[in-house]
């Protein structure tokens, strides 16, 4: 395969992990082996520094990448930091927080914990594997989980990255989307539940974060997408639930708020 076709391949895959990666390898096409991986890594690092500081001129703001304190939410990990992946509208950020504080006020200690938001810059841009998640108005929230004994795991999940750990139906309820066709983002991984840590669900603290945002609707366009039988379980209802449909990602295994003032 020639080279050039293969720097634009890496530079495309870049651009779709962080929006900002292609740039930086770009920059460092006129250098080679360590020289390469060193102006990649510099240019990059310069980039993300300066979508932070760029970021709110454009409408969006850094979610912290590390532990603010209980009264704050932060990425559950430094890699959606990374990635550039944790840029929020400033309501959508101050609602996430008031979030937090709810938490910590109704379950002293717990921090709230953000997954995929959207990247800092040009509306539109997609946030792959997600169908939307592409204006700064998405977040996505980490579920609360408990060791085996039940106790409480301050800011971790079941998963290195919040995602994938699935709470699927018992055995016998209703399966949203059994018989569905044709193309769809529903992956089960059913290979990679057992590899995951036996950390169940924390039900108090997931359903009163479920509760209490569907409880603080902001406008027109604010949704919450969960699997119906997961809300049910929690025994949380409320006109911003939605269901996502067959065609997008499980969402048993995350919380997804979409937000529009």
């Amino acid at each position: 395969m020639p080279r050039l076709l293969l720097h634009g391949m890496a530079a495309a895959l870049l651009t779709v992990l962080t929006q900002l990666g292609g740039l930086a390898w770009l920059a460092a096409l006129p250098f080679r082996g360590f020289r390469f991986l060193a102006v990649f890594l510099l240019a990059y690092a310069a980039l993300w520094g300066a979508a932070r500081l760029a970021a709110p001129a454009f409408g969006r703001v850094a979610i912290p990448c590390t532990d603010q304190g209980p009264e704050r939410v932060a990425e559950l990990s430094p890699l959606y930091c990374a990635l550039n992946r944790n840029y929020a509208a400033p309501p959508l950020l101050d609602h996430a927080n008031a979030l937090a504080r709810h938490m910590h006020a109704a379950f002293p200690g717990t921090r709230t914990r953000t997954l995929d938001a959207g990247f800092p810059f040009l509306e539109g841009f997609p946030l792959l594997p997600h169908l939307s998640h592409d204006d700064g108005e998405k977040l996505d929230f980490a579920f609360f989980y408990s060791d085996a004994a039940g106790n409480y795991l301050l800011g971790r999940a079941r998963s290195p990255l919040g995602y994938f750990a699935f709470e699927a139906p018992p055995p016998g309820a209703a399966q949203p989307c059994d018989g569905t066709t044709g193309p769809t983002l529903r992956w089960n991984m059913a290979a990679l539940q057992p590899l995951l840590p036996d950390r169940p669900l924390d039900r108090p603290r997931t359903a009163e974060m479920l509760r209490w945002l569907a409880a603080h609707p902001t406008g027109r366009d604010y949704k919450l997408f969960v699997e119906p039988p997961l809300a049910a379980s929690l025994g949380v209802r409320g006109d911003a639930l939605r269901f996502q449909g067959c065609r997008a990602a499980r969402h048993d295994d995350h919380l997804h708020l979409q937000f529009h003032p």
